[in-house]
């Protein structure tokens, strides 16, 4: 099997209303959708992601860059692809945008793999379970209040949910304390919960608020502080009791590496696309697991279920529904956990009809 090309389009998908973090403020989510082709007519699917279509040229010149190495060569050999574009960014760098268009096609030639064979891609890296807890991330704003929070709160809960993820980061700590303990009001003390601070804080800031935030039993406190901050974060980890989870803004393995040894968090959370894709991903996990620290993926939940299949220290898998329209398949929530699917390759393809409707070349067009 040989690869013959490299397909891409731009998405986005626009939000009903805006939301808000402590640094962001998201009106819709934009992609970049690859398809890779072979001579024998499997095409195996992936996709980017960005804040702002703006964004997506970048993505699209770093992905069809190294996808144009690789036509003729076969893509079964994941291993042996990935070590060949890992070379081919030595001139860039081995962080950043580099690592998004390695992603791209890494994934891509693991859904080709395991259609080619038949085997899910859980099946062939050794599956592992057939479900795993996860967490409602696509609400609980900054943005809201708190009436809005609660309410939404209780839906998560109405709609199966055992576990969600709240955003924090306000500069008046009280303000903070006041939200996360509404919450935990309106769900009772048996529901996990998490808070995010999306990088907002001061390590002091972020040392003062973690204290006072113990009190809500929380799952972890994530990314208190910069992401870059390794030893801040290590500080904040020091000082209190709640697990610090923090990674989704780190590439590669070795980034990954500087995280352990400094002790920066104590759950990671490695993102598809900024750690090079699923060949990476599962060195960064298998490292984890070698500290006894437990890994939960950022985003990409459809593609991610399959990693999440086969790894030992998966905690979590985190449930964004921002994509969840690009697909022709939908994901399965029973009892608080989501389920494995155990079909060919990733499982989950794009929809026909939906790539028409958020293609940003259609509305340029219309």
């Amino acid at each position: 099997m040989k690869i013959t090309g490299l397909r891409t389009r731009a998405i986005e998908i626009p939000f009903d209303k805006p939301i808000g973090t402590a640094i962001h403020r998201i009106e819709g989510v934009a992609g970049l959708l690859v398809w890779l082709d072979t001579d024998e007519g499997i095409t195996g699917e992936s996709y980017l992601w960005a804040i702002g279509a703006h964004r997506l040229p970048v993505l699209d010149a770093i992905t069809r860059m190294l996808g144009e190495r690789m036509i003729g060569k076969d893509p079964r050999d994941t291993t042996a692809r990935f070590d060949e574009m890992w070379g081919e960014i030595n001139f860039l760098g081995h962080k950043g945008v580099s690592l998004f268009g390695i992603a791209a096609i890494d994934w891509a030639c693991w859904d080709i793999l395991g259609q080619s064979l038949g085997a899910s891609v859980s099946r062939l890296l050794g599956r592992r379970r057939d479900r795993v807890r996860t967490y409602a991330s696509g609400g609980l704003w900054a943005s809201m209040t708190i009436p809005e929070l609660q309410a939404q709160a209780r839906d998560f809960l109405d709609q199966g949910f055992q576990a969600m993820k709240m955003r924090i980061g306000k500069p008046d700590i009280g303000e903070d304390i006041e939200r996360v303990a509404a919450v935990r009001d309106a769900i009772g003390p048996k529901v996990d919960l998490m808070a995010d601070a999306n990088q907002g804080l001061s390590v002091p800031h972020a040392t003062r608020l973690g204290r006072r935030l113990e009190d809500f039993n929380l799952v972890w406190f994530e990314e208190p502080v910069q992401a870059y901050d390794l030893e801040g974060s290590a500080r904040v980890a020091a000082e209190i009791d709640t697990p610090i989870a923090s990674g989704e803004t780190e590439y590669g393995r070795y980034g990954f590496r500087d995280m352990l040894e400094r002790k920066s968090a104590d759950v990671l959370m490695p993102d598809l696309e900024r750690v090079g894709g699923i060949t990476e991903w599962i060195r960064v996990a298998n490292m984890a697991a070698s500290y006894d620290v437990p890994v939960s993926p950022h985003l990409f939940t459809e593609h991610c279920l399959q990693i999440c299949g086969a790894v030992s220290n998966i905690s979590y898998a985190e449930h964004m529904p921002w994509f969840r329209p690009l697909f022709s398949e939908q994901v399965e929530l029973v009892d608080g956990d989501l389920l494995i699917p155990d079909v060919p390759g990733l499982g989950f393809r794009f929809d026909p009809d939906a790539v028409e409707r958020y293609a940003l070349d259609r509305r340029a067009q219309g």
